[in-house]
């Protein structure tokens, strides 16, 4: 049986928060004088899991259950404050579009920046470097500045790079909601490539469609635990069982307010 390439074991973490304090005059005053008060606001819990070869891991979860900072513990940018992560490969992260570029300089300059960041090399990237370009639909704009570029051109260019300095294992955020119905299609493609030559993937998804279709697996997490673990179309049915959960409980708080 072959190796995990992730190993999550027991992983927690802790933000301190500064504490909510009343906006009176008094408090203004003395705030000065008083030793500064922080919350501790854990946005981990026991969290483990692993990762094994060619396979495709679904992450869901509500906005705030710790989806960002597992990923950024998994990618080694957060140390855990308890538990540890076992990296049996190299990973490429995409968690942060935008991180790293430079609006000053056009695409091309950026791609040489970004892919070196990510592990290619310069001779990798001159022979990578038109692929990139024609995966981003950028050929026509190569030579204008970063700061010149929709959003979504910029996104566009991101996952190009990514999607061409792909080490054994991919972490995707949310990359199906990006751009037309084209390059959607391009990246599906192409994340079936990476899945058929071996690649394992983590895919991050607010999407049940998304999720069911193209991972093995899935995790739910909820406040920071993992709520759920196993077949990536049962756990997206859960994860819309419990949104429709929650509309339904803010709307009957909505209308006693009302």
């Amino acid at each position: 049986m072959s190796r995990p390439l992730i190993e999550v074991h027991s992983v927690s973490k802790a933000f301190l928060l500064p504490a909510v304090r009343r906006n009176t005059v008094r408090e203004h005053v003395f705030a000065g004088f008083r030793p500064r008060v922080h919350d501790r606001h854990v946005v981990l819990d026991n969290v483990s899991f692993d990762l094994k070869p060619g396979e495709a891991l679904g992450l869901m979860g509500s906005n705030g259950c710790g989806k960002s900072t597992l990923l950024k513990i998994v990618s080694g940018i957060f140390v855990p404050d308890s538990g540890h992560v076992v990296r049996n490969a190299g990973i490429t992260p995409i968690l942060e579009l935008g991180v790293g570029w430079n609006g000053e300089l056009d695409a091309v300059d950026n791609v040489y920046l970004i892919g070196s960041l990510m592990g290619l090399t310069l001779p990798e990237l001159r022979a990578s470097l038109d692929a990139i370009l024609a995966f981003a639909e950028l050929e026509a704009f190569a030579n204008l500045k970063l700061k010149h570029y929709s959003s979504g051109m910029a996104a566009r260019l991101a996952y190009a790079v990514a999607f061409h300095a792909v080490r054994e294992v991919l972490i995707l955020d949310e990359i199906f909601a990006v751009g037309d119905a084209g390059f959607k299609r391009r990246c599906e493609e192409r994340y079936e490539q990476l899945r058929a030559a071996g690649h394992a993937i983590i895919l991050v998804s607010h999407d049940p469609r998304a999720i069911s279709h193209f991972c093995d697996r899935a995790l739910l997490l909820e406040h920071g635990r993992v709520a759920m673990n196993g077949r990536s179309g049962q756990v997206a049915d859960a994860y819309l069982a419990n949104q429709y959960a929650t509309h339904a409980r803010h709307v009957d708080l909505l209308q006693r307010v009302g």
